[in-house]
Formats: C-alpha cells, sequence, structure tokens
C-alpha cells in the first residue's frame, strides 16, 4: 500500500535501504531535474565534502549511498538516489534528499513528485513506492530545493517531507551545510534527449572543448639520450575510509543515461 504524504509529515521507515525517486512530466521550456542526497552529522553539517552525492560524485566512499543513472519512464523522467539504512554508519544522523533545476526555476516543473522505494527489492523488479510527496516549490525563484529528508528517530528513521528552497542552486545548498564546491561542478548533465543528440552533451564539457587552445606546432629536437628503464611504479595501498562494507543491490534495468 502507497502512504500519500503531506508537506510537513513524516512517517517511519523500516526498510533497509531507500530509493528515493524524483519524477517530473517534461516538456517545452521545462528545466531538467537532478536529484542528489546529502549526509549530516548531528549538528546539521558534512563530515566531509564526501558526504554530498551528486551528479559529479556519484558515489559515497563508503558505498551507503549512491546516485542512480536518470530514466525515462512513460512520458515522465525519474532521477533516484539510493541510501543503506540500517548499515548506515553512527555519525550519520541525516541524509537530506535535494533537487534542482538546469534552465529555469522549479517551480516551472510539472508534477514534480518523491517516490520512496524499497531499495532492496531491486530496481528491475519495479514495484509501487510505499510512499509518496507531491512537491510545490516554495516560491517561484527556487532553482534548488530541499524536499525531504532521512533521519534517525527512536533507534530507527523516519522520512520527513519537508521544503525549503534556493535561488542560488545547488552552491547555495552545499554551501548551508559546510561543502566546499567549485561552481563549475554543479552543471547538469543532458535529458535522455540530449544525449541521444550528438550536436549537443553536456554544456560544460563543449565549452571546455570550444575554449581550449591549440596545441604550439611541433618543433624540430635534438635527439635525447635514451631513458633508462625503471621499476614499474607500484599502485597505493586502499584508503581506508572507516565505514562498513558497501551494500550490495540486485542489477539495475535498463539505463538511458550514464552519470
Amino acid at each position: 500500500m502507497t502512504h500519500a504524504m503531506a508537506q510537513g509529515s513524516d512517517m517511519s521507515v523500516s526498510v533497509a535501504a531507500v530509493r528515493a525517486v524524483l519524477r517530473w512530466t517534461p516538456g517545452a521550456g521545462i528545466p531538467d531535474v537532478d536529484a542528489c542526497v546529502i549526509l549530516l552529522d548531528e549538528g546539521g553539517r558534512v563530515r566531509s565534502d564526501a558526504d554530498f552525492v551528486f551528479y559529479n560524485q556519484p558515489r559515497h566512499p563508503s558505498g551507503l549511498a549512491r546516485k542512480l543513472p536518470k530514466k525515462r519512464q512513460g512520458e515522465g523522467l525519474t532521477d533516484s538516489v539510493e541510501a543503506q539504512l540500517t548499515r548506515q554508519d553512527p555519525s550519520v544522523d541525516r541524509m537530506v534528499l535535494i533537487a534542482s533545476a538546469d534552465g529555469g526555476t522549479l517551480a516551472r516543473v510539472r508534477n514534480l513528485r518523491v517516490e520512496l522505494h524499497d531499495a532492496g527489492a531491486g530496481e528491475a523488479a519495479g514495484g509501487e513506492p510505499f510512499a509518496y510527496v507531491d512537491i510545490q516549490p516554495d516560491g517561484g525563484a527556487s532553482s534548488a530545493l530541499i524536499c525531504g529528508e532521512l533521519r534517525r528517530a527512536g533507534g530507527g528513521w523516519q522520512f520527513r517531507a519537508v521544503t525549503k528552497g534556493y535561488g542560488t542552486g545547488l552552491v547555495g545548498v552545499a554551501g548551508e551545510f559546510g561543502i566546499s564546491v567549485d561552481e563549475t561542478d554543479t552543471g547538469h548533465h543532458p535529458t535522455p534527449e540530449a544525449a541521444n543528440d550528438p550536436a549537443s552533451g553536456d554544456r560544460h564539457s563543449a565549452q571546455s572543448a570550444h575554449s581550449a587552445p591549440s596545441a604550439p606546432a611541433q618543433q624540430p629536437q635534438a635527439a635525447q639520450p635514451q631513458a633508462q628503464p625503471q621499476a614499474a611504479p607500484q599502485p597505493a595501498p586502499p584508503i581506508a575510509y572507516g565505514y562498513p562494507p558497501a551494500f550490495t543491490l540486485p542489477p539495475q534495468g535498463p539505463q538511458f543515461i550514464g552519470r
């Protein structure tokens, strides 16, 4: 049974891992939307910049939170994040779900909704969400929006349907929680239509390629002594993040966009 949540309400979450799905209806003049999640400590701050999981950093070092590829389902588009709950590090007190818009404000996005699924059931299995909330952006100038949060409560977890808009986009959201963000890292990725158009693609990549200086002409050089062979470099030891092992989910279904 799917529970329809009102703005400001909360509900207990009993599943081991949650998939939060942002769903909306695209169209002419409708901005693209991206989902991300920020892991916070008891003070409402990130422990490091790695706690910001988004399209340019799609997997947390612990393996307990990740972003999934954007997909088309019927007439709508979806963008999703997943988070493990029961094995989450004790220092994580809240996980904030963010929606951000590219090319306009969220007030122009039609039928924006957050759905909560049991991630342990597997994305390919489909199925109905166990809860959803229809998002009403607070004001017309928000290009990023907190649209819900998972938080610890009484030894378990709750989802609260809260909203808070930011006219400064992801940069404004990230700054509030103590994340250092290079604004060039917050450019959105293309929709399925743009991904299939060879003339389009990520605008930041295209601009970088367009503005790159041409390589200087090669000049003849005198022969150089042959370098002596050196031992192959040894791989660096794996980083010990201090987190539990990553949780394993069933294989994903068809993917339309890679991040």
